[in-house]
């Protein structure tokens, strides 16, 4: 990056209003550090089969204890084939999602930017904190977004360090997030041939981090991206999407729509899980768009270990392992793994899965 380009970046960091602060400046062309390579922003790049074609499986979990084998045959062949997976009728009501995105990811978003920057912070070790570009002097170049994230070691947050404006909104959205992360637990460690408890009962997906993330409106949409092409380092995502869409897998060489559907709850599988399965489940890659309209709104919420075993190896299970089917991958702790995404793979677009093969 050139002397000029740092100084911009920093700049931007220093204003603590975010990406929404420049478009409330008033702006017609976005500044230049949003500005990705063209070969970044291709819609859809694909050959063969038309990505219209393509559909991201949808999952009904009604009735799930009478129709069980069906679900988790299901999510099977979703964490096979996909990697994600969209869920209706999992429990959480229509009404909780809607305030949290109105009330825990909007209310936050368009408040005053001097009371927004009071919770600014690149600082990971702040529980709750308000930024823009998590990546901001890792990635070239940066994205059109805003995020707030609060961190729930093993699960737990004090509700009086959330902003008072989203507090309720998130709270009511955890707690059904984190039940529902139990039953998702129990169905992968089925769909993977393991007892119900196995993924559960090793604490793999015992801390949550939600990410509210805000996309503004954007004069020019095809210059930049809301987020650029990925994979989550995370064992599994819950993500909620509201209804503009946007969120995009990549499925072979397409670029597949996530499309919204009300009420539903999108499941993802991260790195970590891949690695554990030795590449059963994949590890989706996906990215978002960004829009002339807005904003649009998300939630995603991020599980990893239980916080004491962040040092503790996860490697392939060995019930998955076999004299035919060798570790795909050797034993490696979140914490290694986190540095690796952030410094060598995830952070430029490139899965970090590959400096842990055998």
């Amino acid at each position: 990056m050139s002397q000029d380009f740092e100084r911009a970046k920093a700049d931007f960091d220093q204003t603590k209003s975010g990406v929404k602060g420049i478009l409330d400046s008033g702006v017609s062309k976005i500044p230049s550090i949003f500005i990705h390579p063209p070969e970044s922003l291709q819609k859809y790049p694909c050959h063969g089969t038309s990505s219209l074609d393509l559909q991201v499986p949808v999952i009904d979990l009604n009735d799930l204890e009478g129709g069980k084998e069906v679900k988790v045959g299901q999510i099977r062949e979703a964490s096979e084939q996909w990697g994600i997976f969209q869920l209706v009728n999992h429990g959480i009501p229509v009404s909780v999602l809607d305030e949290m995105l109105e009330g825990g990811v909007r209310g936050f978003h368009e408040q005053p930017s001097e009371v927004k920057m009071k919770w600014y912070s690149r600082a990971y070790e702040q529980q709750v904190r308000f930024y823009s570009n998590g990546v901001l002097y890792e990635a070239h170049p940066i994205c059109w977004r805003d995020s707030i994230s609060c961190h729930y070691a093993d699960g737990e947050l004090d509700p009086n360090a959330l902003p008072p404006v989203s507090r309720r909104a998130i709270q009511n959205y955890m707690e059904k997030i984190l039940n529902l992360k139990v039953t998702l637990a129990g169905l992968l460690s089925e769909a993977l041939g393991l007892n119900p408890n196995y993924l559960e009962s090793i604490d793999c997906m015992k801390t949550a981090t939600l990410v509210c993330q805000y996309y503004p409106p954007c004069p020019e949409p095809d210059l930049t991206l809301g987020v650029p092409r990925h994979s989550d380092p995370s064992f599994i995502t819950i993500l909620l999407q509201d209804s503009l869409g946007g969120l995009q897998v990549l499925k072979g060489s397409q670029w597949v729509d996530v499309k919204p559907i009300k009420g539903a709850i999108i499941v993802n599988i991260g790195d970590h899980l891949q690695l554990m399965s030795n590449d059963k489940f994949k590890s989706v890659e996906h990215r978002v768009l960004a829009a002339p309209v807005g904003p649009r709104l998300s939630a995603a919420c991020f599980f990893y270990p239980r916080t004491a075993n962040y040092s503790k190896p996860y490697g392939p299970i060995k019930e998955l392992v076999s004299e035919e089917a060798g570790p795909v991958y050797r034993e490696v702790a979140h914490n290694e793994y986190m540095s690796c995404y952030r410094f060598k793979g995830g952070a430029n677009g490139n899965s970090a899965l590959p400096f842990f093969k055998l």
